[in-house]
């Protein structure tokens, strides 16, 4: 079996005195998509930030065999980890080009995958990120990180978060398309997508690892699904609500 490309270990974070992540344990496998769950407020949105050096962290964080705890977050941005925040992130004042231009790292980056998977960022290149819906301005979140093909990771933070069906779909594709090339640890909410696309999945409650194992398992358990999730229906069709901290 393959080593995993990230590896958590005993991740803790406190905010403003407050323990927020206990001793989280997680491992990203250096292929497909990995889905990390909870209930709202269980602690995903702090685990990504504390992975990305975000927040204040203790324990281990291990990318590509190297511990990064006391690294910052641009050195990892440079060592190839892309990430989709759960806020978007846009530069409302900023042109869709230039948002994308910001992100550049690679010498030939990827704007025909981008653009492919989003023709309205090229049909909207010279309008304002602070004009666009949100579902184009996913689509602009999305699309830096595919920009750079020298990305070995990508986390993505609740990326269908209030979208229209018809920009979930294609959030899917895309992400489905990335995952091809490159490994995603993926928090949702929306539970047909993580069926859709994750083999491994992580559930974190109150601030520490719950469960690990195959998505499809839980997803099939009704009863382990209602435990873990707050699912009251078949978790394979159950959309849960957006947002955590």
């Amino acid at each position: 079996m393959s080593a995993p490309l990230l590896s958590v270990r005993e991740l803790k974070v406190v905010v403003g005195g407050r323990h927020i992540l206990h001793g989280v344990d997680l491992d990203v496998a250096p292929a497909g998509v990995t889905a990390l769950l909870g209930r709202n407020g269980a602690g995903k949105t702090t685990t990504v930030r504390g992975i990305l050096g975000l927040v204040p962290r203790s324990g281990s964080v291990r990318y590509d065999g190297h511990e990064t705890v006391g690294m910052t977050t641009h050195q990892l941005v440079r060592r190839g980890i892309g990430y989709v925040p759960e806020d978007r992130g846009v530069f409302a004042a900023l042109t869709v080009a230039e948002n994308l231009r910001l992100a550049e790292r690679d010498a030939d980056p990827a704007y025909d995958l981008v653009h492919e998977l989003f023709p309205e960022l090229r049909q909207r290149a010279r309008q304002a990120a602070g004009t666009l819906s949100g579902g184009q301005q996913q689509m602009v979140a999305i699309g830096r990180t595919l920009l750079n093909r020298s990305n070995r990771l990508i986390i993505a933070d609740e990326p269908t978060k209030g979208l229209a069906p018809r920009v979930v779909t294609e959030v899917a594709v895309a992400l489905e398309r990335a995952a091809q090339a490159v490994p995603i640890l993926l928090v949702e909410q929306n539970l047909a997508l993580v069926r859709r696309l994750a083999g491994h999945c992580v559930v974190v409650a109150d601030g520490r690892t719950a469960h690990a194992g195959p998505a499809a398992e839980l997803l099939a358990d009704a009863e382990k699904s209602r435990t873990l999730l707050g699912v009251g229906r078949r978790a394979d069709a159950a959309t849960g609500p957006g947002g955590d901290r």
